[in-house]
């Protein structure tokens, strides 16, 4: 399994659409088997994404992140743990021990105990600061505490196909989060494995 953590000055980066340094952790059974330094050249969310799955990343550990920027990434089948707060090294272990779900690395105001739980995330996770409406009552929780990937669902606000603000369905437009042309959806093909004729990157649900 292969982490990427948004890092600045030794700590988990505070919003990952700027973030530009990443530290890679390859894991094998609780143990880093790997660990390299990775440079974001682009600001631009559809590349920040693409440069993600190119590196073969499975998960994405960061601070806040745009409502925008983590319907892409999801797209790509990365599993997306956000809104985590810290020092570098203590959330690595916390991660290869599992024990970012416990809300103790959370960001401050992002995590609320008792009502609002999110399958996946214990204590639920709360509507907040960096990214209103991403998440919140019964927002889809992906395994492992993330939002998005492989595994999902939860009841509540209704989420687009893959992380949009809509619900799934016949209605509404692919969009591209570049130049922003838009095209309708079409029912039963995820917007994500469109891409803008214009500028190639993959589309997304609006």
């Amino acid at each position: 399994m292969k982490a990427a953590f948004a890092t600045w000055d030794s700590r988990v980066a505070p919003v990952f659409d700027i973030a530009r340094d990443m530290v890679l952790v390859d894991a094998d059974a609780g143990r880093i088997v790997g660990e390299s330094q990775e440079v974001l050249s682009s600001d631009i969310p559809a590349q920040k994404a693409l440069r993600l799955a190119e590196l073969g990343v499975d998960t994405l550990v960061c601070g806040g992140i745009s409502r925008p920027l983590l319907a892409i990434i999801t797209g790509y089948g990365i599993r997306v743990i956000p809104f985590i707060a810290g020092d570098l090294r203590e959330v690595i272990q916390a991660w290869l021990c599992g024990r970012l779900t416990r809300g103790e690395f959370a960001m401050p105001g992002c995590w609320k105990k008792g009502r609002g739980r999110a399958r996946g995330v214990p204590g639920g996770y709360q509507e907040g600061s960096f990214m209103r409406g991403t998440g919140g009552r019964g927002g889809g929780g992906g395994q492992g505490g993330g939002f998005g990937g492989r595994q999902g669902g939860g009841r509540g606000q209704r989420a687009g196909r893959m992380g949009g603000p809509k619900a799934a369905g016949p209605e509404g437009f692919c969009v591209c989060p570049q130049c922003g042309r838009k095209e309708p959806h079409e029912r039963g093909v995820p917007c994500t494995q469109k891409k803008c004729p214009n500028c190639g990157v993959p589309l997304t649900r609006e």
